[in-house]
Parts: C-alpha cells; sequence; structure tokens
C-alpha cells in the first residue's frame, strides 16, 4: 500500500488575505454576532460605476461623473441604522409624571425604509404606544428608534418587531403596541405593479397582548383623524 504525504492547506492568496483583514465581527438585526466586510468608500463607488454600465450606460459621460460617489453618500443616509444603537436612545427616562400609568401613543411617524429583497423603497407611516411602569421617555425617542430600525434593509413584519420588542425590554414597559402601513415599491413600480396596494403589521407585546380592551382602545386611538 502506498502513503501519499498529507495535503498541504493552500495559503490565502493576497486579495483573500485582503479581503479578511477588513473584516470584523458586528451585530446584526436580530442581535447575533456576524463578520462583516469593511468596504471603502472607493470599493463602493467603483461597485456603483460597475452597475452604470451594466445598465448600458456610459460612466465617463458628464452627467454621470459624479453619480456613483453622490449613490454612495446617499446610501450612507439611506442605512444609516446600522451604526446605531436603538437600546442608547431609550437610557435616559424621566419619572416626575404624577404616577401616569396609562398608554403613551405616538401617532403618524414617517417611515422611509428599503425591502431587503429588492432594495426597493418602503414608504409608510408608524403608530407607537407604551404603557410605562414608573417612568417615561421622551417623545422624540419613540420616533428616532423607529428611524433606526427603517433605516435598515428590512421586511415589514421584521420592523414592527423590532420597534415593540426594543421598547418592551429598554424601557421595562407594561406592554407596547406598534402598527405600521406602508406601501412597497417592490410590487407598485416592479412585478405585480398595484399601485393602490398598501400593508398594515401589528404587534402587541404585554397588556396590550393579553387585554383585548387595551387593544381595542389603540386602535380606536389610531384611527381618529386629525382635524
Amino acid at each position: 500500500m502506498i502513503r501519499r504525504p498529507p495535503r498541504s492547506t493552500p495559503k490565502p492568496s493576497s486579495a483573500a488575505s485582503d479581503v479578511y483583514k477588513r473584516q470584523k465581527l458586528v451585530k446584526d438585526n436580530d442581535g447575533k454576532i456576524i463578520e462583516a466586510n469593511q468596504v471603502s468608500d472607493k470599493e463602493a463607488e467603483d461597485a456603483f460605476r460597475t452597475i452604470l454600465s451594466w445598465l448600458g450606460e456610459d460612466p465617463s459621460r458628464e452627467g454621470l461623473l459624479e453619480t456613483p460617489k453622490r449613490v454612495m453618500k446617499a446610501y450612507k443616509e439611506y442605512f444609516s441604522g446600522y451604526k446605531v444603537d436603538p437600546n442608547k436612545i431609550l437610557d435616559k427616562t424621566f419619572g416626575d409624571v404624577d404616577g401616569y400609568d396609562d398608554m403613551v401613543i405616538q401617532k403618524n411617524i414617517s417611515i422611509q425604509s428599503h425591502c431587503e429583497h429588492h432594495m426597493a423603497p418602503i414608504i409608510g407611516k408608524a403608530h407607537v404606544a407604551y404603557i410605562p411602569k414608573e417612568r417615561v421617555v421622551g417623545l422624540s425617542k419613540l420616533a428616532r428608534v423607529v428611524e433606526v430600525f427603517s433605516k435598515r434593509l428590512q421586511t415589514q413584519e421584521r420592523l414592527t418587531m423590532q420597534v415593540a420588542k426594543t421598547l418592551m425590554e429598554s424601557l421595562d414597559a407594561k406592554g407596547v403596541a406598534v402598527t405600521i402601513d406602508s406601501t412597497h415599491q417592490c410590487m407598485t413600480m416592479r412585478g405585480i405593479k398595484k399601485e393602490q396596494a398598501s400593508t398594515v403589521t401589528n404587534y402587541y407585546l404585554g397588556q396590550f397582548k393579553e387585554d383585548l380592551s387595551y387593544q381595542n382602545r389603540y386602535l380606536r386611538f389610531i384611527s381618529i383623524a386629525k382635524d
């Protein structure tokens, strides 16, 4: 029987080594630790330039010379939520509220997000409610939590749940309710092209889930039109 020498493990190429060096550990939408590549602005611009060529355009013509840089900067804004910890937004709370313990509702929070399947815009509004135990949070913080999660690649179902769970855990609330009503351009501008279609999602925690009277009051309040 002829024994063959063990195969040596091939050394990674310099390109692969460079990619590995750019990797870091980050948390994804569900809090799990994942590895993410650190891509430079220049690399992102080159990628958008390639897409322009793929479309059949000439990236070197005058009107498109700065387009890759503009798109790169726009994407930084569209997806800025990856760089923000929503729990830290809710760190500061207030106890001087004379024992207020009924629901706090914030309606019509605008949402501009992008679906993770086609990277097409999701445009709509969110309604958020929570029942405090002893302390309340600044009203603007509710909208900021919605903003952070919406500035990521999303599904509407997950976005609704993430906002609700974050408020419930960070505020130690008695209950949380979140409703999102939005239009998905992945199905209004392409595919089935149903321009009037909208999607509504709800998620309830705590007293909102356990007691239908709280749900009914919440749904009635968010349905009241502003004069």
